[in-house]
């Protein structure tokens, strides 16, 4: 059985960078606080955990503290109220990520309605809502879009959360585009999400398997499933080794793997090994 291993599986350089500030901040002997986790995948979170940075769920006396911006990036006033408080900051926001703040800001100052095509919930999404001062509309999907609020706007901006789905994007403005009369659209999907996905379409075509790796809580790592799965029914989503299940590769031939951009490669070396043990 021939394992096919995706050349853009796992860390994009968004994280990496954020790891490697996040270690060396550590290293340093400082008091280090986090809100919420570096990045979303369990692997990654316990070794900064181990490494002695505390993740926090509210900001508090910051004297002698420093606050580890996560590569997600975070609203304004989150970095207004922690300097409010004390606490020095070390940013580890994904500059792809940054690049999404400056664009809204400067938008927003041309008078344009900002509109985010992105999950409600994912904190990338909230960082880039908290660099405004206007609400902005967040859009999830096609059969979500608010048509009411959408009929009402003639300047607006679309930027898009970085790891979404190209293609959905594409199609929700479209839609925006038939209403909106003055729409700047700025196609902010991350260069390594379009190549991790451009694999994906490709690799269920091309193998009989497809074992995709990486957190549930990773909306990347779902979203390479989801295209995957529409592609070729015999795909798997798996966090480690553990959950493999030889009955998935009856007469399979051979496997693409690929993983999320916060799967640590240790992970999928583990996979690939096992995998290679079955075949």
């Amino acid at each position: 059985m021939k394992i096919n291993l995706a050349k853009s599986a796992g860390f994009c350089f968004g994280v990496k960078r954020a790891i490697k500030t996040a270690f060396a901040a550590a290293f340093s002997g400082e008091t280090i606080e986090m809100l919420g986790d570096i990045v979303h995948n369990e692997d990654a979170v316990d070794k900064i955990k181990k490494a002695g940075i505390k993740k926090i769920s509210l900001l508090k006396n910051g004297k002698n503290k420093t606050l580890l911006i996560r590569a997600h990036g975070a609203p304004l006033d989150i970095f207004i109220k922690a300097r409010a408080l004390g606490y020095k900051i070390i940013d580890a926001t994904c500059p792809m990520v940054k690049e999404i703040h400056k664009i809204v800001v400067a938008q927003q100052t041309r008078g344009r309605n900002i509109i985010i095509v992105g999950d409600k919930e994912h904190d990338e999404v909230k960082g880039i809502m908290g660099q405004i001062n206007h609400r902005a509309i967040v859009i999830d999907a096609l059969e979500n879009i608010p048509f009411a609020e959408i009929k009402k706007i003639k300047k607006a901006c679309l930027v898009v959360q970085s790891t979404q789905n190209l293609e959905k994007v594409l199609k929700i403005a479209e839609v925006l585009k038939q209403y909106i009369t003055d729409l700047s659209f700025f196609n902010t999907i991350c260069n390594p999400t379009r190549t991790k996905q451009q694999e994906i379409r490709a690799m269920p075509l091309e193998n009989d398997v497809i074992i995709v790796i990486g957190s549930r809580t990773s909306a990347n790592t779902r979203r390479l499933y989801e295209i995957s799965k529409s592609l070729n029914a015999r795909t798997h989503w798996i966090q480690s080794d553990k959950e493999i299940k030889p009955s998935w590769f009856k007469g399979a031939e051979s496997v693409g793997v690929t993983a999320g951009a916060s799967t640590p490669d240790e992970v999928t070396k583990e996979i690939v090994e096992k995998l290679n043990n079955l075949g």
